[in-house]
Parts: structure tokens; C-alpha cells; sequence
């Protein structure tokens, strides 16, 4: 008899994710067990309790997913976990904290259809946030020409240099963006602009916009006006606005909740898997 699909949820919010919770069990969990405010302190024990209660040729039937409005919290919970696993005692384990490798999983696929990635110069705005790191992390590996933008210097500095950890071949170079002027130079002869900036923040006016000939598709991961992208809606998908193929938040949301079901799915076919950023990718390569 097959043992049932357990889906443990570590949260490191106050209160585990019910969006979290409702994509979990649309993607066929057999039964969820929640836990918030999870740190990599208490964590361990946790691990344990998922490790040690079913045999060797049964673990890959229980599965932890790391969530939370925190991703660098998050990405510091994975580390502590995957401490814990040893030889065969380990069981799969999905980071999407705050839906940053999804949404960005997303973003990437979305503008890999209307350009080739690898000859292409890309502009990410807000880039130094988590959804716009694993962005720039994504198309550094797929070859592009990325452009890493940030209110700050030194934060897209910064992260430049922790892409470039991971992508020693990646091309990157940091801009600052405070003003139209110098939202322009950086996406002077881009072909692909993803903004990745909080709701209601404008990134990209129109009157800039207007000033990129060569843009060709603009994908914004906000959903709340203002757009983050002007002109852009949030319902865009593959929409032409002014010669320019647009994505909305909405748009790519759709890709996003598909990877994500997919993950969930995939974690329960071994017990030896850790899906971070490029994992999440390669996945949707692979179901899209």
C-alpha cells in the first residue's frame, strides 16, 4: 500500500502561507503539515521528525517546502536544513519563499519566447530585491548580457558580485537608476526590461520607454497601479503595446502557479531533490 504524500510547510512568518497551502494541495499533497515562524535554531529537530519516521525506501513520500515573506531568511532555513540530511536519510526540499524562484523562473521564460537570451541585452530593474537577484542569476546562466539596476550603486555592485559567485561567466554590469535620465542610459539598446520592484512603483515611464527603439519585450512582475512598467497591464500576455511585447504581473502569473504545482509534484518522485532558483527553471523549461 502506498504511504500517503506528506507535505511539511516551514514558514518563517508569524503565520504559514494559506497560498502556500491551497497550491500544495492542488498539486495533489495527500496531507499537509504547517509550521510558522520556523528558524534555522529550531528547525532541526523538525528535519529530524521527517527524516526518522519513515524507512529509507519511503522517504521520497515526504517532502519539506521552505516559505515566508523573507527569502534571505529562507535561503538561510535551507541551508540548515539540507545540514541535516545525511547518506540515505534525507527527503526533498522546495524553496519558493515569498514566490521568488517561481515568479523569476517565470519572468526568465517569458522573455526567453520573444528573444534569444543569450544574444540579447537585458535590464533588470529593482534588481537587487529577491525576486530580481534570482532574475539576473537566471539569465546570467542562460548567457545574457544582464544589466543589474538598482536605486543604490553599491546594492546593484553587490549584487553583481554574488551572481557572479554563482555564474563565473556571467556578464553583468551594475547601474543606478534615481532618475529618468538615468533609467535611460541604462536601458539605452536593450532588448528585454523585467521589472521586479514593490507594488505601485513606477520603474519605467512612458516617456523613457519611448526613448528604448530597441526594446522588444517588457515583462513587469507588479500588480498594483502604478505599473512598474508604463503601459504594461497586469493582465498583459504576450500583448503588443507600441511595437513592444508586454507581460503583466497576471500575465506571467499563470507560468508561475504552473512551475510551482510542478515543483511540488516533483519533489515526491525521489527523496534526494533541493529545487532552488535554477532547479525551479530548468522544471519549467521542461513543462512549458
Amino acid at each position: 500500500m502506498a504511504r500517503p504524500k506528506i507535505l511539511i510547510q516551514f514558514d518563517t512568518d508569524a503565520h504559514a502561507s494559506v497560498f502556500d497551502a491551497v497550491v500544495a494541495i492542488d498539486a495533489g499533497v495527500d496531507q499537509l503539515l504547517q509550521y510558522s515562524g520556523v528558524t534555522p535554531e529550531t528547525v532541526r529537530d523538525l528535519v529530524h521528525g521527517a527524516m526518522f519516521t519513515r524507512g529509507p525506501q519511503d522517504l521520497h513520500q515526504t517532502a519539506l517546502f521552505i516559505g515566508g515573506s523573507n527569502v534571505a531568511a529562507g535561503e538561510a532555513l535551507l541551508r540548515k536544513v539540507t545540514e541535516c540530511f545525511f547518506g540515505p536519510m534525507r527527503v526533498s526540499v522546495l524553496l519558493d519563499a515569498n514566490g521568488a524562484n517561481t515568479t523569476a523562473a517565470a519572468a526568465v521564460l517569458a522573455a526567453g519566447r520573444h528573444a534569444v537570451l543569450s544574444e540579447a541585452t537585458v535590464l533588470v530593474l529593482a534588481a537587487t530585491g529577491p525576486v530580481g537577484q534570482r532574475a539576473v542569476r537566471l539569465l546570467a546562466r542562460e548567457g545574457a548580457t544582464v544589466r543589474v539596476a538598482s536605486r543604490r550603486r553599491d546594492r546593484a555592485e553587490a549584487a553583481c558580485h554574488a551572481v557572479a559567485q554563482a555564474v563565473p561567466a556571467a556578464r553583468l554590469s551594475a547601474w543606478e537608476t534615481t532618475s529618468p535620465e538615468t533609467t535611460a542610459a541604462a536601458a539605452a539598446g536593450v532588448q528585454v526590461v523585467i521589472a521586479a520592484g514593490t507594488a505601485g512603483v513606477e520603474l519605467l515611464p512612458a516617456d523613457v520607454r519611448r526613448r528604448c527603439p530597441n526594446l522588444r519585450v517588457a515583462i513587469d512582475l507588479n500588480a498594483v497601479p502604478p505599473a512598474g512598467i508604463a503601459g504594461i497591464q497586469a493582465t498583459d500576455k504576450a500583448a503588443e503595446r507600441d511595437g513592444v511585447i508586454g507581460y503583466g504581473a497576471l500575465g506571467v502569473g499563470g507560468t508561475k502557479m504552473k512551475i510551482h504545482k510542478a515543483a511540488i509534484a516533483r519533489l515526491f518522485e525521489r527523496n534526494d531533490q533541493v529545487l532552488d532558483a535554477e532547479q525551479v527553471y530548468a522544471l519549467g523549461q521542461a513543462i512549458l
